[in-house]
């Protein structure tokens, strides 16, 4: 027998969430085949079977915690056939039944018509349910009795949505009369729907709060007139997509603006280790990307190296990985900065919280058009955005940050200049 563990993942990543088995047991795998997918709070990624057999143990539900360098599934070399069954330790529904019977429960071949009544949906001995691994966790968290919980399915079998849909109190009514609850009752008229944070959202919000509770974070604001770079980008988009292959939009002009601010700011480009700073002498920016999990932020890498079409491409390209969740754990890693554009979702102003260890983080915002006093006799209406620098006044004062922001505002009002200054 030979045991499954979690590998080293990344040195920021301790554990993980069991997403979903790709094999079952009983499946025959092959050494480096995929095993399990497993979400930790950077991105998912598939543990692979380091052995070549039958797989006889799943240590671990859909939605377990576990560690990384623990044992999760067990898989046995010497066998050589699917047909071989589970330890019944490790499943003892599986044990349970009869070998003849296994093939017909996952077979959507011998399907009924009729869903079958819930007083059949019983493994083996009619004692314990079939269910998969997520809704008995479900069931367990929510203290349901799996046998009192109706399913749809052919076969009997209670998934993951009848759990969550399920009402004790409908399935029930007033034949036992329950105790008053001595504090709150729920309001029938009044639903709620309660679901467990992912891994992602736990580890966000957990490191979003150790941020405000750990460092001293201002912000500061300014605007910027983009009526050059947008006079800029119009002229030159046709030409610049047709040349490189990808769209010049404003991100590649904030990106070469932040890394020119940092190299005359320094300390915004740097991190707190115990008692030392740590000024870093390159310039990978972190880009924020909104996924259906949450914000994620893949870091474009030696962004002063790059003209405006790699910076363009580069973060298309992450973000496509974001969103179809196929970012690596080293598209994530190491960022010295970070820029964030809520301005793509209408936000007009907003104060951007650290991605720590970093002390800085510059906030894009939408652009809208407001009258503006060219001198003391005229006035126009010009396209115009707020921007927004967090940071960590621990190390960076509020001269440096004010500063910082006006460079910024700077090159963006003069964009030639950002292809003078490299």
């Amino acid at each position: 027998m030979a045991e499954i563990k979690v590998p080293e993942l990344a040195e920021s990543i301790s554990e993980g969430t069991i997403a979903k088995w790709l094999k079952n047991v009983g499946e025959f795998v092959e050494k480096g085949e995929y095993l399990v997918e497993l979400e930790t709070d950077k991105v998912n990624v598939e543990i692979i079977s380091d052995y070549a057999g039958v797989l006889t143990e799943q240590k671990y539900e859909e939605g377990d915690t576990v560690n990384v360098g623990e044992a999760i599934a067990i898989v046995n070399e010497n066998a050589t056939g699917a047909e071989t069954t589970a330890p019944s330790e490790a499943k003892p529904e599986a044990a349970a039944q009869p070998k003849a019977q296994q093939p017909v429960m996952e077979s959507s071949q011998s399907v009924n018509a009729n869903p079958a009544p819930v007083s059949e949906n019983t493994e083996g001995n009619g004692q314990r349910p079939i269910a998969s691994p997520a809704a008995r966790k479900l069931a367990r968290e929510k203290g349901i009795d799996l046998q009192s919980v109706p399913t749809a399915d052919p076969l009997g079998r209670v998934r993951k949505q009848d759990v969550s849909s399920y009402q004790p109190n409908a399935a029930k009514p007033a034949a036992k009369a329950a105790p008053a609850a001595p504090a709150v009752a729920q309001d029938p008229t009044k639903p709620v729907l309660r679901e467990k944070m992912s891994r992602r959202r736990q580890t966000i919000a957990k490191r979003l709060l150790e941020v405000s509770q750990s460092t001293a974070m201002l912000t500061t604001f300014n605007e910027i007139d983009m009526t050059a770079v947008m006079d800029l980008r119009k002229r030159r988009k046709d030409r610049f997509f047709e040349q490189h292959d990808v769209r010049l939009g404003f991100m590649s002009f904030f990106t070469k603006a932040v890394v020119g601010a940092l190299k005359q700011f320094p300390l915004l480009n740097a991190e707190i280790q115990g008692e030392e700073l740590l000024i870093k002498q390159f310039y990978d920016i972190g880009v924020a990307v909104s996924t259906e999990d949450g914000l994620i932020v893949p870091v474009v890498r030696d962004a002063d190296r790059k003209s405006f079409a790699d910076i363009e491409g580069n973060i298309a390209e992450l973000a496509k990985k974001a969103r179809d969740n196929k970012l690596a754990l080293s598209d994530l890693q190491g960022g010295t900065f970070t820029i964030t554009n809520g301005g793509v979702f209408g936000s007009l102003m907003s104060t951007p919280i650290l991605n720590g260890p970093q002390v800085g983080i510059l906030g894009m915002h939408s652009i809208k058009l407001r009258p503006v006093a060219i001198d003391k006799d005229k006035m126009e209406n010009r396209p115009m955005m707020y921007i927004a620098l967090s940071y960590d006044h621990r190390i960076v004062d509020g001269k440096e940050a004010v500063s910082f922001l006006a460079k910024v505002k700077e090159m963006i009002e003069d964009p030639e200049s950002l292809l003078l200054e490299g």
